[in-house]
């Protein structure tokens, strides 16, 4: 067991301890994937059979990455044999297998959030309810919540105080939406991501038998970043370990993000509730990160009430301080950003992939990626639109959905017409409303539309039937066919191929190669899994397929270029150098956490997790100013800035900032001072008032009403000028103004300050 040797006395123990519930609290950059790793290669040479270990992680690209590295520890023969895989995609293969008792096909599709919420669209139009009120976002968020906290439909619909909830905002009905979505569900063999547990859930539930085969098939548990789970996932864990109890999570409160997905920390702050004999391992030391960065993360995070005591440590260099900018605009706070970057790039000479931008909102973006462009400087948006999710490819899977489960209505609907075949929406209403009316599916309509009655004309007809028939084709395709073989033959005989090469434009060509990419990738899959002796059919690639999560899909454009992100999305990723962008009061923290202790010791976890990201450097920054909504409102620094321990903070160019950016401010935007009458919900933090103060705050205006047009007015920035048009209603009323020397200037009253003269 040369693999023990390379880890530390913590770390050791944790991997050693065999028999009993057992909590790894493991801190940022504490190697907690390795100990989870060698812990499960550990339990394979004292003998237990990887048969016998179920391991569940968040994304398949973590749980690859952990079975090879135990194959390489072991042996390929041992790790192929483990059920190890994200609580989705394991889940899935367990209903696929026991999917007579839940009434659902071996073949189900996997509804991702763009098919559901096109789903709630046709059902909101079915029923005639207004989509501006029951926006199909938050009807599908609504029910997810209910699926997550093991809500059924029929048990929403009974629940007065949810019923009550949804009558007070205007929406009585979304009970009846809920039940016609599961049956529209049900109806296209389809599930969505929550069904995946939430079937789970009663199938181990009801079903005893099954429970009893699964608690002795899993005899071992290791769940990885165990402060994700939700109440399902939990749930789940407990039925599985019940038997044996020998389950292991490792996890880190201090990280715990994802409150608005429905994770709860309470799973891990209370786990000794849950198991009272657990033994806990606490993974202390940091290999991640300097000790300034390291120090400041904890002061931090030690304001938090709510938490696993741990003191997080390293021996690694003492590093740089934590560097803070103060910036008068969004604006100057991307150029600022991109400027240090540029220097850095020259005096480390690393590549630009070494640099993350994280940002609280997406919205941020903007400016940011501005000021990179204007710098030449390489970026990627992290997070965006995935390989899957690009309309062509979609298109392709829809075929391939179609093909492998005739009965998803939504795949049908997307793909019946595309290409074009004549078949128009005027004709698949009339098959949907016949579908209705006779409580059948569309495929069933598709395959006899004159026996359904579809009032349609014999060209139209014999148009669906020509489409039919290609599916019933596809169909015995795949029966013999490996995965790529099929595909190709579906993205050929479907006219998709033609259809794209078709189209010279640059995107038209893009959309080619992306297919060429996809069939590719399904090569690829068909021959590993030749390889390796499992099954390489389309419905195998398409299981996979259906379960990647957003990091999954991220890793093939990144070789030098910066990366930008929300720290949601960070989160598991690690940098040499980390821009924390846009630390201010109702930005971050956000202003809708501000009101709630639970809610702000989430967005302070948030913050230790951008600042525990960096391994060398990290800058944090804020805007006095900065555009909302289209209107520019002004900003204090947050006072997560304070909870750094002072002794950890730098406070760079603070007398030359303004200077630097002279010219970028004077080409793009008045520097503006902030008016002393500002509202100010939140004090500035102790170590951060020498920053405001030096921003001007003391020049007194006149009130809006005495200027006029033709007044001569003093700004402190721009000078003497007149006034040339005054327009708008207070609050919002502007003057435009002519400055000698400057220019026209149109200024908004309410923030300019100007002095009549």
């Amino acid at each position: 067991m040369e693999f023990l040797e390379s880890l530390n006395d913590a770390q050791r123990k944790a991997v050693e301890h065999i028999n009993g519930p057992a909590m790894i609290i493991a801190g940022a950059g504490s190697g907690k994937t390795r100990v989870l790793t060698f812990k499960i290669a550990y339990l394979i040479y004292k003998g237990i059979d990887p048969f016998n270990i179920l391991s569940l992680t968040f994304t398949n690209k973590a749980a690859k990455e952990m079975k090879e590295r135990i194959a390489s520890s072991v042996g390929e023969s041992y790790a192929k044999n483990l059920w190890m895989g994200t609580f989705h995609s394991v889940f899935a293969k367990i209903l696929r297998i026991e999917h007579q008792k839940i009434g659902f096909p071996s073949n189900f599709t996997i509804y991702d959030t763009d098919d559901s919420k096109s789903l709630i669209k046709t059902l909101l139009k079915d029923m005639n309810l207004d989509p501006k009120v029951y926006k199909p976002g938050l009807v599908y968020n609504r029910i997810s919540s209910a699926k997550n906290n093991l809500i059924s439909a029929n048990e929403y619909s009974k629940n007065s105080a949810i019923i009550s909830e949804d009558t007070r905002s205007s929406k009585p009905l979304i009970y009846e939406l809920y039940k016609k979505y599961q049956n529209k569900l049900l109806r296209a063999g389809a599930m969505d991501f929550d069904d995946l547990l939430f079937k789970t859930n009663e199938l181990l539930r009801d079903d005893p038998q099954v429970l009893h085969k699964y608690q002795n098939k899993f005899k071992y548990i290791m769940v990885d970043e165990f402060q994700d789970t939700n109440f399902s996932q939990f749930t789940i864990l407990k039925r599985l370990a019940a038997l044996f109890e020998n389950i292991t999570v490792v996890g880190d409160d201090a990280q715990s993000i994802y409150a608005f997905r429905g994770a709860n920390i309470q799973n891990i702050l209370n786990f000794n509730k849950t198991y009272p004999d657990a033994e806990v391992f606490r993974l202390e030391q940091n290999y991640r990160s300097t000790q300034n960065i390291v120090n400041a993360a904890n002061s931090v995070i030690s304001k938090n009430k709510e938490q696993l005591k741990k003191t997080v440590w390293t021996q690694n260099d003492v590093g740089e301080k934590i560097r803070v900018f103060r910036n008068n605009s969004d604006q100057e706070e991307g150029m600022a950003i991109a400027n240090e970057i540029f220097r850095l790039n020259n005096e480390t000479h690393l590549d630009f992939e070494s640099y993350a931008i994280l940002y609280r909102t997406n919205a941020q973006s903007r400016a940011l990626e501005e000021a990179l462009r204007k710098s030449d400087i390489p970026y990627r948006i992290y997070g965006g639109l995935s390989f899957y999710q690009r309309k062509e490819i979609k298109d392709l899977l829809g075929y391939f959905r179609v093909t492998l489960n005739p009965n998803d209505e939504e795949a049908i609907k997307r793909i019946i017409n595309f290409p074009v075949r004549g078949i128009g929406k005027t004709t698949i209403d009339k098959m949907v409303l016949a579908a209705t009316e006779n409580d059948t599916g569309l495929w069933q309509v598709l395959t006899d539309p004159i026996g359904y009655n579809c009032n349609l004309n014999g060209p139209t007809v014999a148009k669906i039937r020509s489409f039919a028939d290609l599916i019933k084709s596809f169909r015995i395709i795949i029966e013999k066919e490996s995965a790529y073989d099929s595909g190709q033959k579906i993205a050929a005989s479907s006219g998709l191929l033609k259809e794209f090469y078709a189209d010279k434009s640059a995107e038209g060509l893009s959309r080619y190669e992306n297919i060429q990419e996809l069939l590719a990738g399904l090569k690829e899959f068909s021959e590993d899994q030749k390889e390796q002796g499992l099954p390489n059919g389309l419905a195998d690639f398409m299981s996979e397929v259906a379960l990647l999560s957003d990091q999954d899909n991220t890793a093939d454009d990144q070789k030098e270029k910066v990366t930008l992100m929300t720290i949601h999305a960070a989160k598991g990723l690690e940098f040499p150098y980390v821009f924390v962008a846009g630390l201010e009061e109702n930005l971050f923290p956000s202003q809708l956490s501000i009101n709630s202790r639970e809610d702000l010791e989430e967005e302070r976890r948030l913050f230790y997790v951008a600042l525990t990201r960096a391994k060398k450097r990290v800058h944090v920054s804020y805007a006095l100013t900065r555009f909302k909504w289209g209107n520019l409102i002004y900003c204090e620094p947050s006072r997560f800035i304070e909870d750094i321990s002072e002794e950890f903070l730098d406070y760079p160019y603070l007398e030359n900032q303004t200077q630097r950016f002279h010219e970028y401010t004077k080409k793009q935007q008045p520097s503006i001072s902030i008016p002393s009458n500002a509202p100010k919900p939140y004090s500035p933090p102790r170590n951060l008032k020498k920053l405001s103060s030096s921003s001007p705050s003391n020049f007194e205006g006149s009130p809006s009403e005495l200027i006029i047009t033709g007044a001569e007015v003093e700004h402190q920035r721009f000078g003497k000028g007149k006034v040339l048009q005054v327009e708008g209603q207070s609050p919002n009323k502007k003057a435009t103004v002519f400055f000698q020397g400057i220019g026209q200037k149109q200024l908004l009253l309410k923030f300019a300050k100007l002095k009549v003269l």
